[in-house]
């Protein structure tokens, strides 16, 4: 249950941040756009009659158009609160109006919604934009960590908030350290050396009453402060009398790290993960690093890209699906004009702009476009159709950063490895709309464990080979993979062994009826020839 409800509020959480973007962009003339936030335990009926209020101010606005703008737009707010009876829980959000489109047309618009948490702001404004400023702060009300990096060479001051990480300042010293030289003026040397460290550990302690000490309430403006460093300058910190007592409070760990600067950061927030466990941030590196561990491991538990991850998830494979919270993907669903079939495609921007990709091949007959959200929003209605768990993510950490950047912004951890029989055949028994053989090779090649280790165009050779029968009937493509599994029962997986695409071995299989040399075989056949070729013969004659 906990599982599901954090799932769904990062869902919200995503729907809010698009919602923010798309308000941001939007523009009106003059001030026919209303901004209205009702925080918990307001009154609709004050609300009500504010904007009764407005419409009759509004009503002596000189510019016509901008008149009927701004009453139309308060009179949209007002049928919209008719539809609430209270104040939801966590308080209500609405915006309302008239904006200009890009091609310069005007497009009435409203969006009303409780918030994901409560939300302590009460708005109203009319301007000739819509303001969010109340929705960034909601989504920046997660608990905030402070940390202070430092050691010989310097201090970074850096926070950790829901999945953002910001570095605030940093600066470096130069020490002098520890010898045994002076003689006479060794002790001058050594209180030279005391006097600078003391001067540092001033430096510090002043800089982090700056950044985490609330100016206008005197109060610290973080949850917890972590002091991290390699050498003892973070506990002399934490017990010095000039650092600040509000401060010394908050702190929850003290750590040993192996670097300074922001690799010493990244370090602290890896080894903090254990009191930073509600951290969206923390969250998110852990479940990326999962998945690459699957990937490193080779487990089969992982699929990435679009269409393959879309395939596992029909098949109810997928476990968890990770998606980036910026993918630039739509779900085209298409009509052929001439068969009526509907088809469904994944493009992004790029793929959009290319008209080869609303034509089909086959036919040359034209797509018509019936619906096409983006692929994100369409997870965030049905993912849990698929009995999975959604997990949106961003490219701030490094991870996130790599799995954008490498995997295309989209994958999943699976139930069970992807070299299953269930994940190998679709249910409809193959893919038609892949017209070559090695293409039909390609599409499985996910489905079997070594994957990196296949040949395609050693199979696909083979399989050439096959389906151009000298009868004219090719053969059933399921056919060809349980022949070539059933034919090397020495190793799994089969496709993994290296092939070679020059004679080493020939024989008429079929005596009867000539049609396949093995010529592109496994270089392990010329040892197991004897049990192979009697397999390969039996096989074939039960399957006919």
């Amino acid at each position: 249950m906990g599982e599901g409800h954090e799932t769904d509020k990062n869902i919200e959480v995503w729907k809010v941040k698009k919602l923010i973007k798309a308000l941001d962009a939007a523009r009106g003339n003059g001030t026919s756009m209303i901004s209205l936030i009702m925080p918990p335990r307001d009154q609709v009926s004050r609300v009500t009659k504010m904007l009764g209020d407005e419409y009759g101010t509004a009503s002596n606005i000189k510019s016509r158009v901008n008149r009927q703008s701004v009453l139309a737009a308060i009179t949209s707010a007002q049928q919209r609160l008719k539809l609430y009876s209270r104040v939801p829980v966590n308080g209500l959000v609405l915006y309302t109006g008239t904006i200009v489109t890009d091609d310069g047309k005007e497009k009435k618009v409203t969006f009303d919604f409780e918030p994901f948490r409560p939300i302590n702001a009460s708005l109203y404004l009319c301007d000739n934009k819509f303001h969010t400023e109340a929705l960034n702060e909601l989504l920046e009300s997660d608990d905030k960590f402070g940390f202070i990096i430092m050691d010989g060479n310097g201090t970074l001051y850096g926070t950790l908030s829901g999945n953002s990480r910001e570095v605030l300042y940093k600066f470096s010293v130069d020490l002098p350290k520890k010898h045994g030289r002076g003689g006479q003026s060794a002790v001058r040397f050594a209180r030279l050396r005391m006097e600078r460290r003391h001067n540092y550990l001033r430096k510090a302690a002043e800089l982090a009453t700056q950044f985490f000490i609330n100016s206008a309430t005197n109060q610290p403006n973080i949850a917890g402060l972590i002091l991290a460093g390699s050498a003892d300058f973070k506990t002399e910190l934490g017990k010095s009398e000039m650092f600040d007592p509000r401060l010394q409070a908050k702190v929850i760990k003290t750590l040993d790290v192996s670097y300074g600067g922001e690799s010493g950061f990244n370090q602290a927030i890896e080894m903090s993960a254990e009191v930073l466990s509600d951290v969206k941030f923390v969250q998110e590196k852990k479940l990326i690093g999962k998945y690459f561990e699957e990937i490193s491991q080779d487990t089969g538990k992982y699929v990435l890209g679009v269409q393959d991850t879309i395939t596992a998830l029909e098949m109810g494979a997928v476990d968890t699906l990770i998606v980036w919270e910026n993918l630039d993907v739509r779900r085209y669903e298409l009509k052929n004009t001439a068969t009526g079939e509907t088809v469904i495609k994944y493009l992004n921007s790029d793929q959009e702009a290319d008209q080869s990709n609303f034509v089909d091949e086959a036919t040359s007959g034209e797509f018509d476009v019936i619906d096409k959200p983006l692929l994100l929003e369409w997870f965030a209605e049905n993912y849990q159709q698929y009995g999975c768990t959604l997990e949106f993510v961003t490219n701030k950490s490094q991870e996130g950063s790599q799995f954008c950047r490498g995997f295309g912004g989209i994958g999943g951890i699976l139930r069970y490895p992807a070299d299953e029989p269930a994940l190998a055949l679709t249910a409809s028994g193959r893919d038609k709309t892949l017209k070559h053989p090695k293409d039909r090779c390609k599409k499985i090649k996910m489905n079997w464990r070594g994957s990196q280790k296949f040949d395609d165009d050693a199979m696909g050779m083979i399989i050439d080979k096959l389906e151009h029968h000298k009868n004219g009937t090719p053969l059933e493509f399921e056919v060809v993979l349980l022949l070539l599994v059933l034919s090397f029962p020495f190793t799994s997986p089969v496709l993994s062994f290296p092939f070679t695409s020059s004679p080493v071995f020939s024989v008429d299989v079929f005596t009867s009826s000539p049609v396949f040399s093995v010529d592109v075989v496994p270089v392990y056949l010329l040892v197991s020839s004897v049990v192979v070729v009697p397999v390969h013969l039996l096989v074939f004659s039960v399957l006919r």
